[in-house]
């Protein structure tokens, strides 16, 4: 008889089976709020957002920026998720009063202003950087952004904010008439 220990393996094995305590059914829907919208634009990036107590940009996510078009009102707005955990890191409405400026030093990284960022509780206004792989993909951003603007402003009757070149050749002649009466006067 061999001295055994109390602790090792036995040959036999034993395959334990466990009930659940609770069984999972039903299906849950999930409701990501975007199910009434048309995706526009989708593409990889990173986000940013400027902290101003300590002067540094902080990285918000990486994952796909998207430009979506409501179905019924036409509104777009921008929505992005993080990869993975699908955190909400940027959901504001695209007003024609922001303005994409190129961040310096970079030719695929586009900075804007937000006075309403609804993907923390409560909105708060923002200063946001986005940075693309190549200029190319930032290049792309830019166009569908603006053209996201004119029609946000079409929807809502506001003119852009800053008037086209034709605009202001408009604008020109109405106050040379405006001069005109005055001397006739």
């Amino acid at each position: 008889m061999e001295n055994q220990d109390p602790l090792a393996p036995r040959e036999e094995e034993t395959d334990p089976h466990f009930e659940p305590v609770i069984k999972l059914t039903e299906q849950v829907d999930t409701k990501t709020l975007e199910e009434d919208e048309d995706v526009l634009f989708k593409m990889r990036a990173k986000l940013f957002r400027f902290e101003a107590t300590s002067s540094e940009w902080k990285e918000r996510g990486t994952g796909d920026v998207r430009l979506l078009a409501h179905k019924e009102n036409k509104k777009v707005r921008l929505v992005m998720r993080r990869d993975k955990t699908l955190k909400v890191c940027a959901n504001h409405a695209i007003t024609a009063d922001m303005r994409l400026q190129p961040n310096i030093g970079s030719d695929r990284s586009w900075v804007w202003k937000v006075a309403a960022d609804y993907s923390e509780s409560p909105p708060t206004s923002e200063t946001l950087a986005i940075r693309f792989a190549n200029a190319e993909n930032a290049g792309e951003f830019k166009s569908q952004f603006e053209a996201a603007q004119k029609a946000n402003a079409a929807i809502s009757g506001g003119a852009p904010a800053v008037p086209t070149p034709t605009e202001e050749k408009k604008e020109e002649p109405e106050e040379e008439e405006k001069k005109e009466e005055k001397k006739e006067e």
